[in-house]
């Protein structure tokens, strides 16, 4: 239940920091309304108060955080981008995320 929880929670940070960095994209380079702003910001704040719910010590939840935010990255760029991840990208997230497994799933001394 640990393991699920804190994936779920790892991937609506990830989603949360994607809208919230997408959206100035879409200002900046596809001439979108400036109005995109405030719902970024917004964003990006739920990203950050997301990361402090996890249970473990900040630096190891940014450490393994960034093989989840690879793998929706990547799920982004497929259904929103419309552009499928080649093989070596599929490589990618499945070395990103077993890197993560290792540092989130590593048991602890007390």
């Amino acid at each position: 239940m640990f393991a699920a929880k804190t994936l779920l929670l790892f991937i609506l940070t990830a989603l949360a920091e994607i809208i919230g960095c997408y959206l100035p994209y879409l200002w900046l380079k596809k001439g979108a309304t400036p109005w995109l702003l405030a719902p970024a910001a917004l964003s990006l704040a739920v990203f950050a108060w997301l990361l402090t719910l996890h249970p473990e010590a900040a630096g190891r939840v940014y450490a393994a955080y960034g093989g989840v935010y690879i793998t929706v990255a990547l799920g982004w760029l497929w259904a929103v981008d419309g552009i499928r991840p080649s093989a070596w990208d599929v490589a990618g997230v499945t070395v990103s995320l077993a890197g993560m497994a290792i540092i989130m799933l590593a048991p602890r001394g007390t």
